[in-house]
């Protein structure tokens, strides 16, 4: 057996596309993604009209709902939260789930049309949960994209609360429990240097992988590991998923307030975050950018300029035409213009017209 979701992400409705799952609930490798793009290339067309079988489960969504309680060790009651829906897939189950867990739920962008999926809202469009929280007077606000794998947070002073925190926070609740497997925490490249950082300080391994969550998860298979995720808001807890869940990690972070006593804000101070700055350099032939000299040498001067206290990172859209520029300083001063000179080189070296 194996599961497809039409899905966009944090995406616009109309850039919908084709997910797969293989039979252990798992993300495809790169190598099956590719040979099945090659059988669609083919303009196959279906020798019949009756080739399979669709039929309606609405059971396996009350199952699942349970299975999400189920992760929890207690109730949710005296908090209260806002949700942001993102017009997707959370929006028939988080105000369900999030409820039935004890806290009391306010639910933003609940729309089932299909039409208004991340329009100005979600996990990419955090201003109006900001909004809503303050007005609210809410303890948190959470906000997930279309298919709701990913989850950010808000606290309760309108402060976002991003991957990397959620990541500290519940990696440090899981130790507490003697739950985080080889006490190790895998993100990516991207991770903030803060949360290394805060991890090292704590006595917690980190293991990095390229960007992408279905790298976080080879990693945490290869390696026994319970916890690994991205700084966007993918987290993933195998202990209860083989993928990203956003309602799992809304209320697995939920917990955490609860059973430390610590308001949001407090929980993430754990990780000081440096300013990171991030530049899309469009128009460029992105496959030169870890072999062309000057990018190199820009590179290398920059890392050398940063030295321990900050960090470079180049690499390539996998998903679209540019080459991204991140860099880390200690002020963001410093970490702007660091990116905009190296950002100039790449553009000059593989700009287009070159």
């Amino acid at each position: 057996a194996f599961g497809v979701m039409l899905s966009a992400s944090h995406n616009p409705m109309p850039d919908n596309g084709i997910k797969f799952f293989g039979r252990k609930g798992r993300k495809l490798g790169d190598e099956v993604e590719r040979q099945i793009e090659r059988a669609y290339e083919l303009d196959a067309e279906p020798t019949s009209d009756s080739i399979g079988r669709v039929s309606d489960a609405p059971e396996l969504v009350r199952q699942y709902q349970e299975h999400l309680l189920g992760s929890m060790s207690g109730s949710l009651q005296g908090l209260k939260v806002v949700v942001d829906c993102a017009n997707g897939s959370a929006a028939a189950l988080a105000g369900p789930v999030y409820g039935e867990s004890g806290a009391k739920v306010i639910v933003l962008n609940d729309d089932l049309s299909g039409l208004r999926i991340n329009h100005q809202c979600g996990s990419t469009h955090l201003a109006p949960l900001v909004a809503r929280v303050l007005t609210e007077g809410a303890d948190l606000g959470l906000a997930h994209d279309g298919d709701a794998d990913r989850c950010l947070a808000v606290d309760s002073k309108g402060q976002v609360v991003d991957g990397d925190q959620i990541l500290a926070i519940l990696a440090l609740g899981l130790r507490s429990q003697s739950r985080l497997r080889r006490d190790t925490l895998v993100t990516t490249v991207m991770a903030n240097l803060g949360l290394h950082l805060a991890m090292r300080e704590k006595g917690i391994n980190l293991v990095q992988t390229p960007v992408g969550d279905r790298y976080v998860l080879e990693s945490m298979e290869d390696g026994g590991f319970s916890l690994g995720g991205e700084q966007s808001g993918h987290i993933v807890m195998s202990d209860f998923a083989t993928t990203g869940d956003g309602l799992l990690t809304g209320l697995q972070l939920m917990g955490e307030m609860v059973r430390t006593g610590h308001s949001l804000e407090e929980l993430a101070r754990v990780v000081k975050r440096h300013p990171q700055v991030l530049v899309n350099v469009s128009g460029v032939d992105k496959s030169k950018v870890d072999t062309h000299p000057k990018v190199l040498e820009a590179a290398k001067a920059a890392r050398d300029q940063l030295g321990e206290k900050g960090r470079v990172l180049l690499r390539a859209s996998g998903t679209e035409p540019l080459i991204r520029v991140m860099v880390e300083a200690e002020n963001e001063a410093i970490a702007q213009q660091v990116a905009n000179e190296l950002a100039a080189v790449v553009s000059n070296s593989l700009g287009s017209n070159r």
